[in-house]
């Protein structure tokens, strides 16, 4: 049984879901891992919920697509709603905690439920690093790159703008390390999940 995580991401359209995913992609890639990134905008496109899929693992992956997802990150209410399908009883459901979510709102079949505060995060740091920490908090609890790995994708993004403006690097790194830091809080107790 080849090693595998599956990733599902989900947010409103504008909080960069999508370039989570794809830096994820591009940073298993370069670490010699099989990834597959697939976008899923849904019929809005424009002010709808954004989905993206991820799946990275040491060995080829047999199927692009997924039915249960081992971490699930919704970034809204609605998020919320669209993600319960994609939640199991292997799942790590991430949510934000600004969104004030009943205990009925979220999927009662998920493994463990992670609230996060990367909203909150971000009006410290900078309301566009919002998704670098999202980013974090999926890296601290999958364990599935490492550090560097996704640090030097990120680069890879964001180099042009972090040429221009030197600043916007160290905003996101430190971004990408509260995320983790995050992630590593809200496992206290439990455990990661690994490729």
């Amino acid at each position: 049984m080849p090693n595998l995580i599956r990733i599902a991401l989900a947010g409103e359209g504008g909080q960069g879901v999508q370039a989570v995913a794809e830096i994820l992609a591009e940073a298993a890639y370069h670490e010699g891992k099989q990834a597959i990134y697939i976008p899923n905008f849904g019929l809005e496109q424009r002010g709808g919920v954004s989905l993206a899929f991820v799946q990275v693992s040491d060995q080829r992956i047999g199927a692009p697509k997924f039915n249960k997802g081992d971490v699930v990150v919704a970034l809204s209410g609605r998020a919320v709603e669209r993600t319960h399908q994609y939640s199991g009883p292997d799942t790590m459901y991430v949510y934000d905690s600004s969104f004030h979510l009943k205990p009925e709102d979220l999927p009662a079949e998920a493994r463990q439920l992670i609230s996060i505060s990367a909203l909150e995060k971000s009006k410290e740091l900078h309301p566009r690093v919002f998704n670098i920490i999202v980013m974090g908090v999926v890296l601290g609890l999958t364990e599935m790159l490492p550090y560097e790995a996704v640090k030097d994708a990120l680069e890879k993004k964001l180099g042009y703008k972090f040429e221009k403006n030197p600043e916007l690097r160290e905003l996101n790194l430190r971004a990408l390390e509260a995320g983790v830091e995050m992630a590593r809080e809200a496992l206290k107790g439990g455990e990661a999940v690994h490729v």
